[in-house]
């Protein structure tokens, strides 16, 4: 990558996941920090077509007002999918006296990880993410030819290690700008469904997981492009193959050092249990974030995966809340509900939000599942899109989480885009979700 890049860009986050922002001429790289660069609120409350939100009091009531966009304190990274010589400067919107504007996601999950801070504690986070290879060339999507053979993947190979060989190039690519870019990308796998991957990124501060998530999903969707095919982290790309999820693994460590989930054994301690509790405790009316899109609600059914029922357990990958076994030192969380297609800023705050409600009342869980979790009697998440969404909107532990601001305009976003998507066929949603969420 060269030293000085012919241009730059900047890029805030908006509701959906979706980079907002402006190209602008290299130069203004040196005073970003000065607020070189404006931006109305109402971009980070467009739908998922870019479009405007009808009534929404960031538009024509407010005179469609502009903020300030701040570097985030990351800083710089190359684009290294774009032939020429770029940089992407990640931003976050504040209003002109300096106050965050709460309409950002990333300032909602900074939001809760100060309250985590004002205890002496810092989240540690790791992310899963899992993403299809496809050919978009036709009027439906396929899986992708295999460079080897030129033939389509045909079926699921799961742990495979043909099928990440048969993309070499790609991840070999892939991983060495994941490198460029300061994103700790891990071990890769090839999942259950065909040409479906899986990589891991690596613990770290939970605020820059959340990062390393956003780049990372337009780092593979840029990567794929360059090497002839698309990548979609869609919940549910083919009707017949698995999802698309991405789990969530966190701890939280004190001024210390010291985990405090881990009681010196395999149980964890009450600050586990009690995190533990908020998260099933907010799990429904947080499902408007872990399911976003009309496709979120194809993955979510009982068998595919995907948890459906509202319950923990200790080892066991069909709960929606399981703890791994290991050395107590590293006793976490992993939440297992969410899809692909999120927003990782939301679905980061919601999360902790819920762990540390759950915390401050010192609630306790049910007891641990064992079996299978859809062959139990289960309290169950929503299974459509409205319910979600009405659910979200009236929760009152949802507004223990995020300010009433983000919330009133999550809930206009997602009743536009449902009132929207129904004259959409499933080719045509296909087309909408493919490389956007």
């Amino acid at each position: 990558m060269s030293k000085h890049p012919e241009t730059i860009r900047v890029a805030a986050v908006d509701l959906n996941g979706v980079m907002r922002g402006k190209r602008v001429p290299a130069s203004y790289a040196r005073k970003l920090d000065k607020g070189a660069v404006r931006l109305p609120f109402s971009v980070l409350n467009v739908d998922i077509w870019g479009e405007d939100i009808a009534d929404s009091p960031l538009v024509f009531e407010s005179g469609d007002a502009d903020g300030i966009l701040h570097p985030t304190g990351r800083g710089p990274v190359p684009m290294p999918w774009l032939a020429t010589p770029s940089e992407l400067h990640p931003m976050v919107l504040h209003h002109d006296d300096g106050t965050p504007f709460l309409g950002d996601p990333r300032h909602a999950l900074q939001e809760v990880l100060n309250r985590y801070a004002a205890r002496g504690w810092q989240v540690i986070a790791a992310t899963e993410l899992e993403f299809y290879l496809v050919d978009d060339s036709g009027e439906t999507i396929a899986p992708a030819h295999s460079p080897l053979t030129g033939k389509p993947m045909h079926k699921a190979d799961i742990l495979s290690l043909d099928a990440l060989d048969a993309f070499d190039a790609f991840f070999t690519d892939l991983y060495a700008a994941a490198e460029a870019m300061d994103i700790p990308a891990q071990a890769a796998i090839s999942e259950s469904g065909a040409g479906q991957f899986e990589i891991n990124l690596n613990h770290g501060d939970a605020m820059k997981a959340a990062d390393d998530a956003w780049l990372f999903k337009t780092l593979v969707r840029g990567m794929a492009r360059k090497h002839g095919m698309a990548a979609t982290f869609m919940a549910k790309p083919f009707a017949a193959d698995a999802g698309n999820g991405m789990h969530v693994h966190f701890s939280v460590v004190d001024d210390a050092g010291r985990n405090i989930f881990d009681d010196g054994g395999p149980n964890g301690t009450p600050e586990l249990h009690h995190a533990v509790a908020g998260c099933l405790e907010a799990m429904a009316d947080s499902t408007l974030i872990f399911a976003p899109h009309a496709n979120s609600y194809a993955r979510m059914v009982p068998g595919a995966h995907a948890p459906t029922g509202i319950s923990w357990a200790h080892e066991n990958r069909t709960a929606a809340i399981r703890i791994p076994g290991g050395a107590p030192a590293a006793r976490r969380i992993e939440h297992r509900v969410t899809g692909g297609d999120i927003n990782p800023y939301l679905m980061l705050a919601v999360v902790l939000g819920a762990a540390l409600v759950g915390i401050e009342d010192g609630h306790m869980p049910p007891a641990p599942i064992t079996g299978n979790a859809y062959e139990l009697d289960l309290p169950q998440l929503p299974t459509d899109w409205h319910t979600a969404i009405e659910m979200f909107g009236t929760s009152d532990m949802i507004r223990r989480i995020f300010p009433d601001e983000l919330i009133r305009n999550m809930v206009l976003t997602k009743h536009q885009e449902r009132a929207k998507i129904t004259d959409l066929s499933q080719t045509q949603q296909t087309a909408l979700y493919l490389e956007t969420v």
